[in-house]
């Protein structure tokens, strides 16, 4: 199983990313998948998650700014993230929503005011 996030980087506040999850050996459309956050000094956090038949849910601090999708043409699970904040900064990860495999190296988003 193999997990590749894209898509970080710096934006100012207010301003909008897409992070991208590409996954092999697991078929993201058969699984709950999550996008995770971890700040610096902060454990790892759920944002948002996606079940295997496309409903969704997101953590309080990012409704109705971020939204999870995927393609399962592409097998790979989206986050759009708009509005953003200085506190949305940190390395996101995906996995899948219960029973992790390994991690992937993340992605780094930071959000400057």
């Amino acid at each position: 199983v193999q997990l590749v996030e894209s898509g970080g980087g710096l934006v100012q506040a207010g301003g909008s990313l897409r992070l991208s999850c590409a996954a092999s050996g697991i078929i993201v459309s058969t699984r709950a998948m999550g996008w995770y956050r971890q700040a610096p000094g902060k454990q790892r956090e759920l944002v948002a998650a996606i079940n295997s038949g496309g409903s969704t849910n997101y953590a309080g601090s990012v409704e109705g700014r971020f939204t999870i999708s995927r393609d399962n043409t592409k097998n790979t699970v989206y986050l759009q993230m708009s509005s953003l904040k200085p506190e949305d900064a940190g390395v996101y990860y995906c996995n899948q929503r219960y029973a992790f495999v390994s991690w992937g190296q993340g992605t780094q988003v930071t959000v400057s005011s």
